[in-house]
């Protein structure tokens, strides 16, 4: 970041780790940037930036940062999914008032701590089948991870009895008559997520309807 032979101030160091990182930074983006946790609160105080959240901060003059944005820091292993996912590809009509994100079984901690700042719901992933399906999308101009609209199908079964029966048959009926369904990979999900026959019992009426 620092070019060599220049010394930057402590003002110029700011600057470039904003311009590298973009609007929001950590205290470890600073600190590899060769400031400290001393000179990090310091310029908090004089103004330089602004904390945002615990351990992340903005500069003054910016507007505060989306959920969106917020999520895509906090929480940089989680992946949309199951009600967030189905608001996103129009299976439902009511967006949810939490993020539903998934994330694997080992990151339990961050969760919590996200939790403290955001409307985070987690559904816990077995590291396999984490990335299955794992696809990115563009929320309010932010670009996340997401789960494509077959790992979003294959959730609905799989959480079956955690969803509104209302949200479960839009979800399902929206997605038969999607003209970007994959249905060779709504197969390979389900039988990797083991939901293939309890799917099936379903589609293959409305599929042949």
């Amino acid at each position: 970041m620092q070019k060599v032979g220049v010394r930057l101030n402590k003002h110029d160091i700011i600057k470039e780790v904003f311009n590298t990182v973009g609007e929001i930074a950590k205290t470890a983006d600073f600190i590899a940037a060769g400031l400290n946790n001393y000179d990090v609160l310091s310029l908090c105080k004089q103004g330089y930036i602004e904390r945002v959240r615990n351990g992340y901060y903005k500069l003054p003059n910016q507007d505060e940062p989306k959920e969106e944005y917020l999520i895509s820091k906090l929480l940089p292993q989680g992946i949309v999914c199951v009600e967030s996912a189905l608001f996103y590809y129009g299976y439902n009509d009511f967006a949810p008032r939490e993020w539903t994100i998934a994330i694997p079984r080992s990151f339990s901690r961050m969760v919590k701590k996200a939790q403290e700042e955001l409307p985070v719901k987690a559904y816990y992933i077995q590291n396999k089948l984490h990335q299955l399906g794992e696809t990115i999308g563009n929320f309010d101009g932010v670009s996340l991870p997401v789960y494509d609209r077959e790992r979003t199908i294959c959730d609905c079964f799989k959480y079956r009895t955690k969803l509104d029966n209302e949200i479960f048959n839009k979800a399902i009926n929206t997605y038969v008559v999607d003209s970007k369904k994959n249905l060779a990979n709504l197969s390979k999900y389900a039988k990797e997520m083991r939901v293939y026959k309890k799917m099936m019992s379903v589609m293959e009426v409305l599929l042949n309807g």
